[in-house]
């Protein structure tokens, strides 16, 4: 047994670092974007011109359409639509490029509402006293606003982090050699899933324990200015 430990550690471990950590972090990044391009449409109206305010409306729409679809359906589902099913129309991704799609925008959707939710708990009096002073919105926006929503919305993005993470195991449904699926193969040439399943799921341990120390300590330095009064 400890010779199996030993010889197949090293591989889900450089299997994690060879696709499991890039594919979290690619689709984390580009989840992110769309994440905070889908909150700040769905929470500002355009004022004015009427056509603008029709076409934002529709685009509002879109977006609001795509956050249900994704929220509302399983991930498996939507890996297997990208990379199996996608073919049959006359487009086709590698696996890794079909895993990176899927994940950045099963997280978009996801992280939309975290980062929605946190710019609207940021009160109306802030944006009303920044225009007062005359800034414009995108001033209010990056100075004000998105400084402070963002150490609100911090926590629930890094439990969407982490669980990206463990979600990037159902990559080896489409072949993407990440850990799961190495462990998989090892368990098929040694006849011990038990032992493999259980190795593999101490590395996923290992490194959402690594990115919990990490969030703790980010989230303290995001509130750093954040004076705590006593009751």
């Amino acid at each position: 047994m400890w010779n199996t430990i030993v010889n197949s550690t090293p591989e889900i471990f450089w299997a994690g670092i060879k696709f499991t950590i890039p594919l979290t972090l690619i689709s984390f990044a580009i989840g992110f974007v769309i994440a905070v391009v889908t909150a700040l449409v769905r929470t500002s109206t355009p004022k004015g011109n009427p056509v603008v305010a029709g076409l934002w409306g529709l685009l509002k729409l879109f977006l609001s359409f795509y956050v249900w679809l994704f929220r509302s359906t399983p991930l498996l589902v939507q890996l297997f639509i990208v990379f199996f099913g996608l073919p049959n129309i006359g487009i086709q991704f590698d696996a890794f490029s079909a895993g990176i799609i899927t994940f950045s925008l099963n997280t978009g959707a996801y992280c939309s509402e975290t980062v929605r939710g946190a710019i609207s708990s940021i009160p109306d009096s802030q944006w009303e006293a920044a225009y007062s002073i005359g800034m414009t919105y995108r001033q209010v926006l990056f100075r004000i606003v998105f400084p402070q929503a963002l150490r609100v919305a911090l926590p629930p993005l890094s439990n969407s982090f982490i669980g990206l993470v463990k979600d990037t195991s159902l990559a080896s449904s489409i072949t993407i050699l990440e850990m799961f699926m190495v462990s998989q193969q090892i368990a098929a040439k040694n006849y011990e899933p038990l032992l493999m399943y259980s190795i593999v799921a101490v590395v996923y341990a290992v490194f959402c324990t690594v990115l919990s120390v990490a969030q703790h300590y980010l989230e303290r330095y995001m509130s750093r200015y954040v004076q705590v009064t006593g009751e």
